[in-house]
């Protein structure tokens, strides 16, 4: 017999949410490196991505939680500290090292079956790259001289061992030491993380349970497919973990008000100690790749708001903007605001303000003093200490 599902306001659902993603407290990792290792670690993974008309999206979501973060402290959890590394999520993503052995499987299978882009990189051309790098330390697409070849996809590179770079990185023998904007120097797996030992790759069902463990810190209350985004072949291993917690009393079945055929589940003190609003609304103008946002269903079903990412649409048929942002006030997302970073002359330009609810002359005014450290951020100056 199925547990009954207890139903949960959307005004509850949205503040155990943004509990979970640490948007509802001002700094709440704190300051310096630490805190940056601290929040890949809570969030599970935090996306980069290439864009670049503000600044990148994986510097934009840590200084979200971490006011006072600064680009080098990125750059030293994962170059000396080496508490995260990249690999793939659903996008690539600066992830825990902590969690390196549960994508140990999909390097595995990357080595077996390599997919199609990767068939034209010979085995003697990949181990004399691999014998390069261990003979003369980590290198970048730039460090390789050679003849270039015609692109075969307008993102791929014209030189052949970009091919191969990614192969390995695929595969787990290489791994991303250091990254300066897009680009990246590669190094030894072994040797940058100071193996032995190595890992030992998780099971599938270790796997599913850090999914299910991922989402339950980093989300609050989740959906099978908020668990799997990104791993849809998961769902059915999750559901038997679920289906075990709920049984033993570990998760409890619930579900947002007016939404029962959405089943979600949340750990017991989640719902014993339901977040309560105090003091003003924070601001916080979001990445569009922030893990608020990344979901799109889950952020209409939370928030009532479909975001529209148009940097790939036609001028004339964006509705929000080349890059817009959304603006969470409170527990509420109240605009979308399109900026370009305009670095010549050290200033953000506002392209677009569009206003998705009320607009009302104080949640203007708390925006407009948010967009002052969020702009001296963007424009790599120092965090104001009120930050």
């Amino acid at each position: 017999m199925s547990k009954p599902s207890y139903a949960i306001a959307p005004v509850q659902a949205r503040a155990i949410w943004l509990r979970a993603q640490c948007l509802d407290r001002g700094a709440p990792f704190g300051a310096g490196p630490e805190a940056t290792r601290k929040a890949v670690e809570h969030l599970g993974y935090v996306q980069i991505d290439t864009i670049h008309v503000i600044e990148r999206s994986h510097h934009h979501i840590l200084h979200t939680r971490i006011p006072r973060y600064a680009r080098a402290d990125l750059e030293r959890a994962q170059s000396l500290d080496k508490s995260v590394f990249e690999y793939w999520t659903h996008a690539l993503s600066y992830v825990p090292t902590a969690h390196y052995r549960y994508f140990m499987p999909a390097m595995a299978r990357h080595r077996e079956g390599p997919r199609t882009a990767f068939t034209t990189v010979a085995e003697a051309d990949y181990a004399a790259l691999l014998k390069r790098i261990r003979k003369e330390g980590a290198l970048s697409i730039r460090d390789i001289e050679e003849e270039l070849v015609e692109k075969t996809h307008p993102w791929d590179s014209r030189k052949p061992s970009r091919r191969a770079l990614r192969l390995g990185f695929l595969m787990g023998d290489l791994t991303i030491s250091r990254r300066a904007g897009m680009v990246k120097t590669y190094e030894l797996s072994q040797r940058h993380f100071g193996w032995p030992p190595r890992p030992r790759p998780a099971t599938e069902g270790q796997f599913a349970q850090y999914l299910l463990d991922r989402a339950m810190l980093a989300q609050g209350m989740a959906s099978l497919d908020s668990i799997c985004y990104g791993n849809l072949p998961m769902k059915a291993r999750v559901a038997e973990l679920i289906a075990g917690r709920v049984r033993r009393k570990q998760l409890i079945p619930v579900h947002i008000d007016g939404h029962a055929a959405i089943q979600h589940w949340a750990e017991p003190a989640t719902l014993e100690t339901l977040p309560a609003r105090e003091g003003p609304p924070l601001v916080h103008i979001l990445s569009p790749f922030d893990p608020l946002v990344i979901q799109r269903k889950r952020l209409h079903l939370f928030f009532g708001y479909e975001h529209r990412f148009e940097a790939y649409v036609p001028p004339a048929k964006r509705v929000l903007g080349y890059f817009a942002l959304p603006v969470l006030a409170g527990d509420e997302i109240v605009a979308a605001i399109d900026l370009k970073a305009d670095r010549q002359a050290g200033k953000l330009v506002m392209k677009q303000w569009t206003w998705l609810a009320k607009k009302r002359a104080d949640t203007k005014a708390a925006i407009e003093a948010a967009l002052g450290p969020f702009e001296r951020f963007q424009l790599g100056g120092a965090p104001a200490d009120d930050a």
